[in-house]
Formats: structure tokens, sequence, C-alpha cells
């Protein structure tokens, strides 16, 4: 039976087979290499909870009595590995209260032993059906929920979108550099689409938003007892992304201890656990990101440059939409369009003035500022059309004057100062619009709140102004 859309065929999928008894796991093993299945076996219940995390089995056949940690402890376990692995529970001596346990557990089925192959086979069969039509529809609702695509007819988009064409079909490393809002994970999501892992997961970690002491056990999970709290074996973003896609998002705030363990996933397809010491494979492409330089950052020893060549095997660029203004207009309509429809206003359109400002407006906060400033103004107005007089007043304020800065109005020269002038002018104005609401702010001009807490800082902004 072969699925749609990539789905792994059902008789070809890895199955395996936990039983204390030499004797029944050879037994089993026979049975399904005979239907076609590839086989492996554990002889208890902690050797299936590490072969599940080395082997990414389709599906488990599992005893319900084992020495030592018993089925339903090992079920248990698996299920807090992978909630949707199913399970199919293998008993000689079943009750009705360890069949119902089971089922509680997540266990997709049980059988009595001696085992009937047909009731055998027909059971793993539609257990590994169920997960492949799963998995489909977590594909397609993923393609919905991210069907947002580049929009633009500016020279610098078309060639952006031809190399996305060459490189989506491999494998390779994929670097994404340019300034926060311009779409750099939106870039990567096209990557993933245009794959042959795009029926697979994509997995994004903003490493910026994590502490550096939580960093390498969101990456790549941990043992149980690795630290204090760690009361279970949890896995990681790797694991969540095999044979998909792991976007590591401003990668170049990760600390360097982090790096030189990316590295090794990236050389060797091999990483451990945090408190583990046994290698686990993974198959991930991994595309980063990043709003910093790295070359400076390398040479600031900031960045580790071995780590910078394998990420930057394909590098892209994304430019700031102050330098393809003629993607303003179909990046409008998008946002009306998208916003219309969400709150019942698909009417509304821009009055000539009011697309006038918006056009000459330089856009810090690039495409993710021009959404967020389009969504607010269909909430906002009553009427048919937008006008000037609900266009955001630091818009309006820069975008009248051809998008030249308060800085450049005082005649300041120096790159640096004027470039200060303008950041100060730009938060503050942002800050007085959201009522000093730090979080809000943050996400209106697409910084992390940490950041923009450090921007206030070194600016010297204050609300007592």
């Amino acid at each position: 039976m072969t699925g749609e859309k990539g789905m792994k065929p059902v008789s070809g999928s890895l199955i395996l087979v936990v039983d204390d008894e030499a004797r029944v796991r050879e037994s089993v093993r026979v049975i399904l290499q005979d239907e076609g299945f590839s086989v492996i076996l554990a002889a208890d219940g902690q050797d299936a909870l590490s072969k599940v995390s080395s082997e990414k089995p389709d599906g488990v056949l599992l005893d319900i009595w084992m020495p030592g940690m018993d089925g339903l402890e090992t079920l248990r376990g698996i299920k807090q590995m992978d909630r949707e692995l199913p399970v199919i529970i293998m008993s000689g001596h079943g009750t009705i209260e360890t069949a119902i346990q089971a089922a509680k557990l997540g266990a997709f089925d049980f059988l009595e032993k001696p085992l009937s192959i047909d009731r055998l086979t027909l059971v793993l069969k539609n257990a590994l059906s169920q997960r492949a039509l799963m998995d489909e529809n977590r594909a397609l609702k993923g393609e919905r929920e991210h069907k947002e695509e580049f929009i633009g007819t500016s020279s610098r988009i078309r060639e952006i979108l031809e190399q996305v064409r060459i490189v989506a079909p491999t494998n390779a490393s994929v670097l994404i550099t340019g300034e926060n809002g311009t779409g750099k994970e939106l870039l990567a999501r096209s990557i993933h689409s245009g794959s042959r892992r795009a029926n697979e997961a994509f997995v994004a970690v903003n490493c910026a938003a994590i502490p550096d002491t939580l960093i390498e056990s969101e990456l790549f999970g941990h043992e149980r007892g690795a630290f204090t709290g760690a009361t279970t074996r949890r896995m990681g973003r790797f694991d969540l992304a095999n044979r998909g896609t792991l976007f590591l998002d401003e990668i170049g705030d990760m600390s360097l201890a982090t790096q030189a363990k990316i590295l090794r996933v990236l050389e060797g397809r091999v990483f451990q656990r945090v408190g583990g010491n046994r290698d686990i494979t993974v198959d991930a492409r991994v595309i980063a990101a990043t709003n910093k330089d790295l070359q400076k950052e390398i040479l600031s020893g900031r960045f580790r440059e071995d780590l910078f060549f394998r990420l930057n095997v394909f590098p892209f660029h994304l430019p700031p939409l102050r330098e393809r203004r003629e993607d303003i207009p179909p990046l409008l309509e998008r946002f009306l369009a998208e916003f219309g429809t969400l709150y019942g206003k698909s009417e509304l359109e821009l009055t000539p003035e009011a697309r006038e400002t918006m056009l000459n407006y330089s856009w810090p906060g690039n495409v993710r500022e021009l959404r967020n400033v389009v969504e607010r103004l269909v909430i906002i107005t009553q009427g048919g059309q937008i006008s000037e007089e609900h266009i955001p007043s630091l818009v309006k304020d820069t975008g009248t004057s051809g998008g030249i800065s308060a800085a450049s109005k005082t005649g300041e020269t120096n790159y640096r100062r004027a470039k200060e002038a303008f950041e100060r002018d730009f938060f503050r104005h942002r800050l007085e619009e959201n009522e000093w609401n730090i979080s809000r702010t943050a996400d209106e001009v697409g910084l992390e709140r940490s950041n923009l807490h450090r921007k206030i800082k070194y600016l010297g902004i204050s609300k007592e102004e």
C-alpha cells in the first residue's frame, strides 16, 4: 500500500519488536520480514527506548510482561518520546484491566499470544496507514498555514526565487542573511517546500530567544537525571527535524560551545543528548539565518569560522524593503486582502495619498513592519477607504519627506551619530504609539524583547522625556 505525496509504503516500514523471549522475537521477525517489513529487535524496555531514539522505527510491537521495565512503563516512555508512534501490545496473559490501561497510555491495539499471523499483519498495517495519514494531514496543514510566498517584481527578488528553485531539491546547507523583518524564515520555508523533504517536518528554533543554559537541551534533548528537573528523557529539535529541515534563526547569537556541537552534527550527522554518552544519528537539513555580519563576528572571536564555512554552502542575502521599493505595492495588496478577509473588511482600499505615504516610508522594520501596519489600518478603519489620517504618525512624519529621517533634517553628517539619532527617534515614536508596552513594540518592529531593552538603554530613551 503506497500513499500519495511521498508517504512511505506500509510494507517497507521499520518495525521494532520488543520481547524478553528470544524465540518470540525471532518468530515475529520472520513473519514480518516475509510481509516485506524491515525489523529491529529489543530484549527489554530500556533497549526498546534506546532503539526508538536512535533508529526511529515506524511502529512497535511490545510485550507487556517483561522483567525490569515492563511493557506499560516502556509504552509510557515511548509516548513521551513520540506520542504518535503506533505501539501494539502483545501478551500471553492479557486482562481487560491491562488492555484498558494500555489504551489509556496510547496503545493502538492489544494482541493476545499465540499471535495470529493474519491478525498481526492486519493490525500493524492499519496502525501504519493511520500514522501515514496523520503525517500527510500535518503536512497539508503546514502547507495551508505557511502558504505565504515571496511577493515582488524587483529584479533582486526574482533572482532569489530562481536561486531557491536551484538549491531547494538538494541537501546543501543554506545561510540566509538580512535585516530583521526581511523574511528569512519565509525564505527557509520556501526552500523546504521545494525540497524532497517537503512532506517531513520543518522545525524552527530562535537561537536568540533561548538562554545559553537551555539551548543545548532544546536542540539535542536530554537524558533523565541530566540536570535538576530532568525527570524523563526528552527529545530535542534535531530529533523532531529528523528527515526534515531544521531552521536555526539568529544563529549569530549562539554561544561558541553550542556552535561546536552544531558543527559536529553537520560534519558527522550525529549528536549526543545532554547527560548522555551515546551517539544518535540524525538526517536533518540545516538552514541558518542571522541579521549579523558573521565575517565581523569571526574576526571578533564570537563565531567559529569552520561553522561559517559549513553553513555557507549556499548563501542568500535578503535586501531590505527600502532597497526594493517596487515590491511595496504588491505587498500592500497581499496584506490588504489577507487582513480584509480576516476581519470581514474585504472592500477596503488605500486612497492615492495614503498609498503614496506608504510608498515613501523607509520601513526600517521591513516586510514585518509593513504587514503589522496594514493589519492595524484594517482594524481601525471603519469606512471603505484607508486615508492619510489613519496612517500612524511615524510613517507620515518620515513618509511625507520622502523617507528622510529626523537625523538628516538636523544636518547630522556623521553616519554613526545619524544612525543613532534615527534609531532614537524611531524607537521613541514606536514606544509612544504602543503606550510604552515593550513586548508589543518589540513584536511590531521585529526585535526580540531583550534586544529592544538593550537598544533603549544604549540610546538613552526614557519615558520621562
